[in-house]
């Protein structure tokens, strides 16, 4: 969930993911809890089984994870000391680190899934994660991942924020461009990592708001990219901003869908994994509240 940017395991994540826990809480981390289940769910996650989380920030998956596994079966890391914190604090028992997806401090073979949720579009180097993710896998686990559908509109909180944007200053960068934010981009990571029988679809979340102000204070909390560019606006453009995304939210309480893709895939023998025949090193692929009763479901 949070930038996992640089090789070193010293490297301090950007501005954007620098921001306390509980304001990831309020702007993200209410979508995580449906879309946390719904990716376990399609990673096969049961009983019985060691997982790792990569890219925890405050520790919404983990949490899901821990409940169905325990927290002893439960391993996460993340490259902000105060998200690894607080994902240590709310899940007390699982072998929390501080440190990045391209280079995991756990042998190979160690994990029976390696689940990473919204995180391969901030990677520096999404190629290189996906390895490190299939080398701390045993062979026959599971590698699975998600990201937000940015490309085709289905994440509407920043959809509409970035529509709103684009009508104040039209070069708005948006998060188009991320790894994963498009159909069918992660299963071709994954394949082009080595992993096997890869499958791929969506998972829906949502995420409840009480009125249009609970929906546009966490983004002057300059979490993730959208609340980091409104941060760099003058003021004026900021409420102009804000105004922008008034016309596309109803009065009082609402809820807000939202789009994710996915894939997972299959560890194969080491034997069959690149490079192994040779006794080489493998390549890096490249880059393919309120009652419910009282909400409006906005869908654009």
């Amino acid at each position: 969930m949070t930038v996992l940017g640089s090789a070193d395991m010293k490297a301090q994540p950007p501005a954007q993911f620098r921001a306390p826990a509980e304001h990831y809480d309020r702007f993200m981390g209410r979508y995580t809890p449906v879309l946390a289940a719904a990716l376990a769910d399609a990673a096969g996650i049961r009983p019985g089984m060691r997982v790792l989380d990569v890219g925890c920030g405050p520790g919404g998956l983990t949490r899901e994870l821990a409940h169905r596994l325990g927290p002893g079966n439960v391993a996460a890391i993340d490259p902000a000391p105060q998200f690894a914190a607080a994902c240590r604090d709310r899940n007390p028992g699982a072998d929390v680190r501080t440190g990045v997806a391209e280079q995991l401090p756990w042998p190979a073979a160690h994990f029976d899934a390696v689940l990473s949720c919204l995180v391969i579009g901030f990677l520096h180097d999404p190629s290189r994660a996906v390895l490190e993710m299939a080398r701390v896998t045993r062979p026959g686990g599971t590698v699975a991942a998600c990201m937000w559908d940015i490309a085709s509109g289905g994440m509407a909180m920043l959809q509409i924020f970035w529509t709103a944007a684009r009508q104040v200053q039209p070069a708005a960068p948006g998060e188009t461009a991320m790894a994963g934010t498009a159909d069918g981009d992660i299963a071709g990571r994954l394949r082009q990592a080595g992993l096997q029988d890869v499958t791929s679809g969506a998972l829906a979340s949502r995420a409840d708001y009480a009125d249009f102000d609970d929906f546009w204070q966490p983004f002057t909390l300059a979490v993730g990219p959208a609340g980091h560019y409104l941060r760099t606006l003058p003021p004026g453009q900021q409420a102009a901003v804000r105004d922008a995304c008034r016309p596309h939210l109803p009065d009082g309480p609402f809820t807000l869908p939202a789009r994710a893709w996915y894939a997972r895939g299959l560890v194969p023998p080491a034997s069959q994994r690149p490079g192994a025949r040779h006794g080489a090193r493998p390549p890096r692929p490249q880059p393919a509240s309120t009652p419910r009763s009282a909400r409006r479901t906005v869908t654009g």
